[in-house]
């Protein structure tokens, strides 16, 4: 790895001198591979993601707390993991998973409209208001529909978006149901609009209006998320425009619709070349609206002094290339929980640099509180740690220990040894030499694996015995 003299890092970033706190922009994708970017491979077009690998640091061995949307964002704006801050599973219906709509009254009493992260979490732009940051959020939230739940009531002081875990692209409805809010009341004024344009629209828009002061940019895109829509062709996979289609010809001269099987009855579904094009084509229009903000952040001059965070919030599906990792989302195999990852801080991080380092996304609160100025809450535990070392100076990582627990999925890593029990198999893996997880040594190394086991049960304890959130504790 190679590190910049922090003095010519900061005399040659963009935006020259950084002068007091840093903006912040953390930018999340929905479900991308591991492997899905550019700079990996020729199969993905991501020009501006590419940039951010170019002019910061690539993490190849980055971490979420949980393999799947709810409990991983959860995570990362507490701090905590999920079994510490309540959200530990998905705040979702899964009656539209077999072609069920809700009516308006039905829908008003679900688990998905009535759930949400405890009020007693202290959220990121909650803690970052105390150093004077403006925090904007524009995409998926997922951590809960009721007003006290939604982000103005956790620290934010705009959002655009959606407030669960999937849309359609077009009409920004959950399997029907009208999902999109600002601030606080619902909104359909854009029905029909695609949904990366809308928050691209919605970030450019905050940023020209908070150029003079500290912000906090949240842009949690839904691409390349299946799309939430009861039309079995468009449930099969992301939605994509032709523009971006086009892209990929090989693919899109193949596209079309089959026949197959959804809810249980026969019906036509996209084939393998249209669900492949909209998944591309959904992260290759998301990486034009990052472009935008980071064409932005240069035009006022911001770029040298924003630090800007990129990651996908579990491994990918629908499309999503996670090689050389084991399985995807929802699993708790690398797969499911490394996931593609880059941070830019021209005024402290060295451009083109890789880190294996091992990093979580836990890391975030404390890094960001660091960096801001801002004191963590009192009395609250949390999980992760500042890693700008790690990042800005090439120091090694403290982390020594991350835990997962999905359901009956369950998994430990201690430094290069990783545990998994699935309910009805054990396994253990050497990730110094096999990041694949394909040579299960459980057999040949009992003694490990049960120390391993040891070690998740230790974990699983402490989060019992934590101070105990809901929605799902029972106190």
């Amino acid at each position: 790895m190679r590190f910049f003299p922090a003095i010519l890092l900061i005399l040659a970033a963009p935006g020259g001198l950084a002068a007091g706190k840093p903006n912040i922009v953390l930018i999340v994708s929905d479900d991308q591979g591991y492997n899905d970017l550019g700079v990996l491979g020729d199969h993905i077009i991501t020009p501006n993601l590419d940039r951010l690998a170019k002019e910061g640091v690539r993490l190849t061995n980055f971490y979420v707390a949980w393999p799947a949307c709810t409990p991983s964002r959860g995570a990362f704006l507490t701090g905590r993991y999920p079994q510490r801050n309540g959200i530990y599973d998905m705040i979702r219906n899964e009656a539209p998973d077999y072609g069920h709509q809700y009516t308006p009254e039905e829908y008003a009493v679900t688990w998905e409209r009535i759930g949400g992260m405890d009020t007693r979490e202290v959220l990121l732009p909650k803690m970052l208001k105390q150093a004077g940051y403006y925090s904007g959020i524009f995409g998926k939230w997922d951590l809960g529909m009721q007003r006290r739940f939604l982000p103005l009531a956790r620290g934010w002081d705009e959002f655009y978006g959606f407030v669960n875990t999937g849309i359609d692209y077009y009409t920004h409805e959950r399997y029907g149901v009208p999902s999109m809010y600002r601030n606080n009341e619902p909104t359909t004024e854009d029905k029909g609009v695609y949904s990366t344009d809308l928050f691209r629209r919605e970030a450019v828009r905050f940023i020209k209006e908070n150029k003079h002061r500290p912000f906090f940019l949240y842009l949690p895109f839904n691409a390349p998320h299946g799309a939430s829509s009861l039309d079995p062709v468009i449930r099969s996979g992301a939605q994509a425009p032709e523009k971006w289609r086009q892209m990929y010809p090989a693919l899109y001269a193949e596209e079309g619709v089959v026949d197959g099987t959804r809810y249980n009855k026969p019906g036509k579904v996209a084939n393998k070349a249209l669900r492949m094009t909209n998944y591309l084509g959904a992260v290759t229009a998301m990486d034009a609206a990052i472009g935008e903000v980071l064409d932005l952040l240069d035009q006022y001059e911001l770029a040298g002094n924003t630090i800007v965070i990129f990651f996908s919030d579990n491994g990918g599906a629908g499309g999503g290339d996670n090689a050389p990792l084991r399985a995807g989302k929802s699993s708790v195999f690398e797969g499911g929980v490394r996931v593609c990852s880059l941070v830019r801080y021209p005024a402290r991080i060295a451009p083109g640099t890789v880190s294996g380092e091992f990093l979580t996304s836990l890391e975030l609160f404390p890094t960001l509180a660091k960096l801001a100025g801002a004191e963590p809450p009192p009395g609250v535990a949390l999980d992760g740690f500042d890693m700008m070392p790690v990042l800005a100076e090439g120091k090694p990582s403290p982390r020594r220990e991350m835990f997962w627990k999905r359901r009956a999925l369950e998994a430990a890593r201690v430094d290069n040894w990783k545990w998994i029990r699935t309910g009805s198999a054990t396994f253990l893996f050497d990730l110094a030499k096999d990041v694949a997880e394909r040579e299960n040594l459980v057999d040949k190394m009992p003694e490990k694996a049960g120390q391993m086991q040891r070690s998740f049960e230790d974990w699983l304890r402490k989060m019992d015995e934590a101070e105990p959130r809901g929605p799902f504790r029972d106190f």
